[in-house]
Formats: C-alpha cells, sequence, structure tokens
C-alpha cells in the first residue's frame, strides 16, 4: 500500500522539539477542523434561513493562523519551496555545510525580523477590535511573531546541527518526501 503522508516526517530532534512540533502539527489539524465544524454547520443553517454571523469573520482568523502555522510545520521538516539550484552546485562535504549555515543564518535573520514587527503590529492591535466577534485584532495578528518564533527555534536547531557537522542527508529524510 502507497504511504499516504503529505509531508515527509519530522526529523530527529531532541524531546523538547518534537514536542514542539507536535503541537503545532496538532493546532493545524484542530484549526481546520473547527474551520469545517463552523463553515459546514452555517451552510445546514442557511436551509433553515438562519446564520451564523461570525463565521466568516472566524474563518478568516482559522486560516491566518493555519497558514503561519503550517510554515513552521514546513520548516521543521525541510518541506518548504525552496530554490537549490546555486547551492546543489556547492560541493559536500564541509563547503556545503557553510553554505547550509549561510543560508539558515539568513533565515534565521528574517525570522527575528518577523518576530519583532509582527509583535509591533499585534501589539498596536489590542485597541482595534474585529467587526463581528469584537474579539482584539491582535489575536490574528499574533499568528505572524508565534508561528515565526516556532519556526526560528526549528532553524536554531538546524544551525545547531549544521555546526556539528551534520549533512542535510542525515539533517531530513530527503528520500521521504512523496512525490504522486
Amino acid at each position: 500500500m502507497k504511504n499516504m503522508n503529505l509531508l515527509p516526517p519530522s526529523p530527529p530532534a531532541p524531546p523538547p522539539l518534537r514536542w514542539l512540533g507536535t503541537i503545532v502539527d496538532t493546532a493545524i489539524v484542530l484549526l481546520g477542523a473547527a474551520l469545517v465544524v463552523v463553515v459546514f454547520s452555517n451552510v445546514v443553517l442557511h436551509a433553515f434561513d438562519k446564520d451564523i454571523a461570525w463565521t466568516t469573520e472566524f474563518g478568516e482568523l482559522v486560516m491566518v493562523w493555519t497558514t503561519f502555522l503550517g510554515v513552521a510545520a514546513a520548516v521543521q521538516r525541510n518541506a518548504h519551496m525552496a530554490v537549490t539550484e546555486l547551492i546543489d552546485l556547492v560541493p559536500e562535504p564541509r563547503p556545503r555545510l557553510w553554505a547550509d549555515g549561510l543560508v539558515q543564518l539568513a533565515v534565521a535573520g528574517l525570522l527575528l525580523l518577523l518576530v519583532w514587527k509582527g509583535g509591533v503590529a499585534a501589539n498596536a492591535g489590542w485597541t482595534t477590535q474585529m467587526t463581528v466577534t469584537g474579539w482584539p485584532q491582535a489575536v490574528q495578528y499574533m499568528s505572524l511573531p508565534v508561528s515565526s518564533a516556532i519556526a526560528l527555534v526549528f532553524v536554531i536547531w538546524d544551525l545547531v546541527q549544521i555546526c556539528s557537522g551534520t549533512p542535510r542527508q542525515q539533517r531530513y529524510d530527503v528520500n521521504s518526501v512523496n512525490t504522486a
């Protein structure tokens, strides 16, 4: 039977990182399930001329959180989109580790910027309320700094492995990604 996993398995990591990855994966699934339940319930209610007024606002909030948490999940597995033509030309093992390290340092810098600027936006959002739910807009804005911070943890772990000399093939199971 063909393996139906859409994402590769989480790479080997210390228990706290595996725990964090499991929390992110579970949150994505639960948010998606909540969205399905709310939208389906609203569709059924439309048959009785009823409506859940906050469905659209809730759906937007859930989609934003799911998207940004999905980034963290992809970073954990090295499953995000990457253009590797240039880095693949770098010979193994030491020069490639240096190149991988430089790329991860750049990613870490970008994630730090997203945590900072996302935190600034979220902090400003506490005074603005969502139209229907009345929740602070910061609830939605927090998805950027929180997910970026989680992704940063995974990038730092990869940098630790790079500095210890662990090649990409051992850091990530490059043969586990399914191609349909």
